[in-house]
C-alpha cells in the first residue's frame, strides 16, 4: 500500500498485536543498483534489526521487471539486512503497469519465473524468497501457471491476492481460487483479499483452505483485526476495540508524523488515516470532518482526545 503503510502506520499496528510478519511498501526497481539510503528511506527498521519496534519482523518488498537488477537489488537488501525478499507481482496500478511492473507480468508466466529465478540464484539457497500475486491481469486462466512457475522457480512462499487486476478491488475476492492454487503446489499459500472482519476469516479459511492471512486495507481500517484473528485461531476470542481504547495509538501515530513527517504533509498524513479510520468509527469520521478546518497539530490532537 504505496503512500499508506509506511514505518509509521507499521509500528502503530505492531504495538496492537497479532502481526507476525510486516512487508514493506514495495521499492521500485527500474536498471539500476539503488544506493542503500533508499532501501533505509522506505525501511528505516534496518537500523533495529529489520523489526519494528514492538519486534516484528519487516520484509523488504522489490517491484520491478528487469531479473538482473532486481537479483542486485534484492542481494543489497539482504546485506543490509532485511531477514527474506518479497517479489510484487500483483500491483494494479496503471502506472506500475505501463512501466512493466506488478500484475501486468502476469500475462507472461515464463517472464515471471525467470525473474524469481533469477533473484533466487543472486541470494543463494538459504535466503528466504517469497512472491505475492493476483490470480492475473485480465482473466484468472494462467493463475495455475504463475503460481506452479514462481515455486519452480525457488519460491519459499506464495501470497495470493484473489482477484485480477481488472477487477481491482471490487468484491468478492475468489478464496476458492487460492484452493485450486493451494493444491497444485507445495511451498505455503497465504491468503489476500477481503477479509475485514475475524468472520471474514473464518470463511476465506474453510474456503481457501489457508491458515494465514495477509491483511492490508482492513488492518489500516480496523487495527485489532490481526489481534482479533489471532485469538480467534486459539480459540479465544478477544474483545472487540472500540474507538475509546484505539484513541491511544491514534495519538501515537499524531506524535510519530509530528516528529518524522515534513510540516507541509503532516496534516494530510493525519488525516488520511483519520478518513479510512472512520469506514469502522464514526468517531474517527467525525475528527476527519472537523479536522479539515483545524490549523495546528496540536489542535488536532486536542480534537481526538475529546473524542472519546
Amino acid at each position: 500500500m504505496e503512500g499508506l503503510a509506511d514505518d509509521i502506520l507499521r509500528d502503530c499496528l505492531t504495538r496492537i498485536g497479532g502481526i507476525d510478519l510486516c512487508v514493506t511498501e514495495f521499492i521500485r526497481v527500474t536498471t539500476q543498483l539503488l544506493p542503500p539510503k533508499v532501501f533505509k528511506r522506505l525501511c528505516p527498521e534496518l537500523a533495529n534489526g529489520c523489526k519494528t519496534p514492538a519486534g516484528i519482523p519487516v520484509r523488504i518488498q522489490l517491484l520491478g521487471s528487469d531479473p538482473a537488477a532486481l537479483a542486485a537489488n534484492a542481494v543489497r537488501a539482504l546485506e543490509l539486512g532485511s531477514p527474506g525478499i518479497d517479489l510484487n507481482f500483483g500491483c494494479p496500478a496503471k502506472t506500475v503497469n505501463r512501466s512493466q511492473g506488478g500484475a501486468i507480468l502476469l500475462q507472461e508466466p515464463q517472464r515471471v519465473a525467470h525473474i524469481v529465478a533469477t533473484v533466487r540464484q543472486a541470494i543463494g539457497d538459504d535466503a528466504w524468497l517469497s512472491a505475492k500475486m493476483r490470480l492475473g491481469f485480465a482473466t484468472k486462466d494462467l493463475a495455475i501457471e504463475n503460481a506452479k512457475g514462481i515455486e519452480g522457480a525457488g519460491a519459499n512462499e506464495l501470497t495470493v491476492h484473489a482477484r485480477t487486476k481488472v477487477e481491482g478491488y471490487r468484491p468478492p475476492a475468489h478464496w476458492q481460487w487460492i484452493e485450486k492454487i493451494r493444491r497444485q503446489v507445495s511451498i505455503p499459500v497465504i491468503a489476500n483479499g477481503e477479509v475485514w472482519t475475524p468472520e471474514d476469516y473464518t470463511t476465506c479459511q474453510q474456503v481457501s483452505g489457508c491458515d494465514d492471512v495477509m491483511i492490508g486495507r482492513g488492518l489500516v481500517w480496523k487495527p485489532d483485526l490481526a489481534l482479533q484473528i489471532c485469538h480467534l485461531q486459539i480459540g479465544h476470542p478477544a474483545q472487540e476495540w472500540d474507538w475509546s481504547a484505539l484513541v491511544p495509538t491514534v495519538l501515537y501515530f499524531i506524535d510519530l508524523v509530528a516528529a518524522q513527517v515534513e510540516v507541509r504533509f503532516q496534516h494530510a498524513r493525519i488525516k488520511q488515516w483519520l478518513k479510512l479510520l472512520g469506514r469502522i468509527y464514526p468517531q474517527a469520521d467525525a475528527c476527519f470532518e472537523q479536522g479539515k478546518r483545524l490549523k495546528t497539530l496540536n489542535e488536532l490532537r486536542s480534537l481526538v482526545t475529546h473524542s472519546r
